[in-house]
């Protein structure tokens, strides 16, 4: 088979948090609301609104798991190791490119990378804990992306394009911040694929309410990245809802690790059925680390609503969505088939570096192209996040 030997922009990298990311631009008043350290029995964990928080296990990241060891676990575990035992025996050291900008760039150069959009690795999952205080919620957002400009800048040497985070739960504040953010060039943003809890209760994303931060999307061109990370969902009792058992690796396999799935299936239906690319045309909405094994089912049911209530739908919601959606698969995704559903203009590849459930090196994919024309890796391992990573204004 033919390989696209250009240079690679890998839609999934990310950082991991300095120490003070969600406190040094955060008033001290309200650390207490927002997050704060404690030590407990030699560890440091994070308080989120007070509580003890378990979504990331060491938030020092240090010592970090190397990235890509679980990989042979999701390509099937032939030596039938547990997952802890292959995420304990793969501990280093921080290096340095995990956490500064310009050694990050020299690593990018190296992996034959051209660019890479970046994104955090707690920031994604402390705004459930936090929906129930909808200004804390924001303060620590506002703070956390002035970190994340100050340390990383949310674009770099043309190399490194960071996400600032955004909630919906105070749509006032989600403009000002969109505003903030495409005066300093932010390529993208990102959020999490989640109904929203506002101060009257939980909605769906695509609410009206919602439309004037939807509006200056449309207008700037600028990507929205629905990216995984806590979202309120439950096993419903049929399971534990660990950070391991989300991940697939508890003491047993439970419905808990297609949360995720879930997450990003009732997200993207939404958008369809609540006409959102019907209203805004020009909206890009890319999927990143959710996988793609929800496609088949989701456009069954756009093609069996549309034909249950044609009045409603003005144009095809199923050709809508392959316009203004993108899909990230999961390495170990069948890509030929995220193909045949999206089409190879629609798909996008992101690594996951450094993180353990990722790659080892983000050119590992090419393992994974089996029966994929040279010209759809081109696409799919550059121009289409390249195109992306421009923003098309209206």
């Amino acid at each position: 088979m033919e390989q696209y030997d250009g240079l690679l922009f890998d839609c999934d990298n990310h950082y991991y948090e300095a120490e003070d990311a969600f406190m040094r631009h955060v008033p001290r008043r309200m650390q207490k609301r927002c997050v704060q350290w404690v030590e407990m029995d030699g560890k440091r964990y994070h308080l989120v609104a007070g509580k003890l928080n378990h979504a990331v296990g060491n938030p020092t990241f240090n010592p970090i798991s190397k990235p890509g060891v679980l990989r042979e676990y999701y390509r099937g575990n032939s030596e039938s190791k547990t997952f802890i035992e292959l995420t304990r025996s793969a501990l280093e050291p921080m290096p340095g490119e995990y956490m500064d900008r310009d050694a990050r760039v020299a690593r990018v150069e190296q992996q034959g990378l051209e660019s890479v959009w970046l994104f955090p690795t707690a920031g994604v999952l402390y705004e459930q804990a936090l929906c129930h205080d909808i200004e804390a919620l924001c303060v620590l957002n506002e703070g956390f992306n002035r970190w994340l400009d100050e340390d990383w800048g949310l674009t770099y040497k043309g190399r490194l394009f960071a996400a600032p985070y955004i909630t919906l739960a105070d749509v006032d504040w989600a403009c000002r911040e969109l505003e903030w953010a495409l005066e300093r060039d932010a390529r993208v943003l990102v959020m999490r694929p989640s109904a929203v809890r506002t101060d009257e209760g939980w909605c769906s994303p695509c609410d009206e309410r919602f439309d004037p931060f939807w509006a200056r999307v449309n207008e700037s061109g600028i990507t929205v990245v629905a990216h995984v990370g806590s979202n309120g969902y439950t096993a419903n009792g049929y399971g534990g809802n660990s950070a391991l058992s989300v991940l697939g690796g508890g003491r047993k396999p439970s419905v808990a690790g297609l949360i995720p799935e879930r997450a990003i299936y009732d997200f993207l239906l939404t958008f369809a059925y609540d006409k959102m690319f019907e209203r805004f045309p020009n909206l890009r909405i890319a999927s990143v680390e959710n996988g793609a094994g929800f496609l088949r089912d989701l456009f069954e049911k756009l093609d069996q609503s549309k034909e249950r209530m044609r009045w409603y739908y003005e144009e095809d919601p199923s050709e809508l969505f392959r316009r203004n959606v993108w899909i990230n698969p999961f390495w170990e995704d069948k890509i030929s088939d995220v193909i045949e559903q999206m089409g190879a203009d629609q798909v996008i590849y992101g690594s996951d570096w450094p993180h353990m459930e990722g790659m080892e090196h983000p050119r590992d994919i090419f393992e994974e192209l089996d029966g994929i024309s040279l010209a759809d890796q081109e696409k799919i391992l550059h121009r289409n996040t390249a195109v992306l990573n421009e923003r098309r204004p209206t």
